[in-house]
């Protein structure tokens, strides 16, 4: 059973950063590839970044220079470190565990619970 769980999240001045987590668990961690989603009031989810089983990662053009996306297999954890946020950043964030082809992310049904994160101007 894959279960995706999410931390990191908070209140945080614009300008400042935050680093969000990922835990996962069931399956094997390393041959999947993650993303990170974001859901803002009355929109739909978005994909922020993707990071393939190899390292490779992809990021949304609005994130693009200021979100950084990592994992650490031995510890089955992905981040999304967050810099320079704003406060059209304020979502809530979801970590997906999904499949990586030719540059592409797939998502999947495997969903955590999400971590709400709030940019106060």
């Amino acid at each position: 059973q894959v279960q995706l769980v999410e931390s990191g999240g908070g209140l945080v001045q614009a300008g400042g950063s935050l680093r969000l987590s990922c835990a996962a668990s069931g399956g094997t961690f390393s041959t999947n590839a993650f993303a990170w989603y974001r859901q803002a009031p009355e929109k739909q989810r978005e994909l922020v970044a993707f990071i393939s089983s190899g390292g490779s990662t992809n990021y949304a053009g609005s994130v693009k220079g200021r979100f950084t996306i990592s994992r650490d297999n031995a510890k089955n954890t992905v981040y999304l470190r967050m810099n320079s946020l704003k406060p059209e950043d304020t979502a809530v964030y979801y970590c997906n565990r999904g499949r990586y082809s030719s540059g592409s992310y797939y998502g999947t049904t495997y969903w955590g619970q999400g971590t709400q994160v709030t940019v106060s101007s």
